[in-house]
Formats: C-alpha cells, structure tokens, sequence
C-alpha cells in the first residue's frame, strides 16, 4: 500500500452491505472505520425511521460532517475506512472536498452495486437498522451510478463479504 494517506469510502444504497464490506476492509488494513450513519443527526434518522427520503438540503450537513472527518483524518497523515451511501455525484463531490486541501492523499469509492430484488431481500431480513426496505425505491431513484467516475471501484454485491473486502483492498494497490 502507498505511504499517501488513503481514505476509501464505500458507499451503496442501503442493504448493499456498506457496514459489513468497510468493517471486513478496515480490519484487513488495519485502518480506522467510521459508520457514517453515526453522524446522521437524529432529525434525519427520525424521518428515515418513519419512511420518508432525505431532501439533499437533509444531506448537506451530514456529508459536510463526513467530509471533515476525512480532512482530519488525512491532514493526521492517516488512512482510514467509512460508510456513505454518496448516492448522487453532487454527494461525493462534497466529500471529496475532504481532501482537497491534502494534495497527497486519496479518496477512493467502493461502489457496492447490486440488484433490486437482493437488495430489497437484504433489508427485508436485517434487524434493529432505521432504513426500512419500503425506503429502497426512493435510494434506487436517487443514485446516480459513479462507475466510471475518478476514483471508483465497482464491485457486485453478489460475493461475500471477505470477497469483496479481498476485490477492494486489490484494487486499492
């Protein structure tokens, strides 16, 4: 791996396995991992809970406070794993503000892409998450698809964890 500081942001729509995939990666380079989910504010997890999608005025403060996170992080010369869903372009434009001021550091996206029938059985079958799965057809219109983006790694969800975590952290060197 680089000596360049490296955040890597994986990133999906909810049951894609973002939590599960950057907590195997981090453990596997031995980086700090951040749920971004932790820094949603209460009012964003409350109107989630209750089935409405985030407005990208919602958003802005939480991808602000997330894109922080990663400056701090690199500015410490240090790399790191987080969870994002980064659904829009916009989204991870912001986040990628986290390193422009570091111009020796990176951000990388992990795309995890799957259907909408696994997806939807995926969050149908998760327990004690704020995201109901009556929420995925709202995420699925917002995402705007980043392969082929700068910094994109595309990977199908349709392999285990570990595999992913193995394609990411290849892909990464």
């Amino acid at each position: 791996m680089s000596d360049r500081p490296c955040v890597v942001v994986v990133m999906g729509v909810s049951g894609a396995g973002k939590s599960t995939v950057a907590a195997a990666l981090a453990t596997d380079l031995g980086w700090p991992m951040l749920e971004g989910d932790d820094l949603h504010p209460a009012a964003n997890i409350a109107k989630m809970s209750v089935g409405h999608p985030l407005t990208d005025a919602d958003r802005e403060p939480w991808l602000r406070d997330i894109a922080r996170w990663i400056s701090t992080r690199v500015a410490a010369d240090g790399s790191a794993v987080v969870t994002c869903s980064a659904l829009k372009r916009s989204y991870r434009d912001l986040l990628r503000d986290g390193v422009a001021d570091h111009p020796d550091a990176r951000l990388i996206f992990v795309y995890l892409h799957g259907t909408r029938a696994e997806l939807h059985r995926r969050m149908a079958h998760r327990k004690g998450h704020f995201m109901p799965a009556s929420m995925l057809d709202s995420q699925l219109a917002t995402l705007e698809d980043p392969t082929g983006e700068p910094g994109v790694i595309t990977l199908d969800i349709d392999h285990s964890p570990s595999e992913l975590a193995a394609a990411a952290e290849a892909a990464l060197r």
